[in-house]
């Protein structure tokens, strides 16, 4: 307990990993870049296949379902439901990968 290896402030207690709890302006620029990017690639397969005159259903489907990133409120770009949440949503930068998957609607 006392000494040279008494334990470091952190491992007292209390969170280890500080995430704030607000996004900051650059995180989400980079966020809505990654939406950009992803509706880019649905835009490129898409016009690829129709100059193959190919369909393919998950292509579809996303376009019915998902919304551009033009499309999205900010509240959905930047939050995602969570029924823990004090208002049943949380910043999506607390959700493990979130820079890895695809959080639309």
């Amino acid at each position: 307990m006392f000494g040279a290896l008494r334990p470091s402030q952190p491992l007292f207690g209390g969170l280890l990993w500080k995430i704030p709890w607000r996004m900051s302006t650059p995180q989400k620029y980079r966020q809505r870049q990654r939406l950009r990017r992803v509706d880019r690639i649905v835009d490129c397969l898409e016009n690829a296949l129709a100059k193959t005159g190919t369909k393919i259903a998950a292509i579809d489907r996303w376009r019915a379902e998902m919304p551009t990133e033009a499309e999205m409120e900010p509240k959905d770009k930047y939050t995602i439901f969570d029924r823990n949440a004090r208002k049943y949503r949380k910043g999506i930068h607390k959700v493990p990968k979130w820079t890895r998957v695809s959080q639309r609607v």
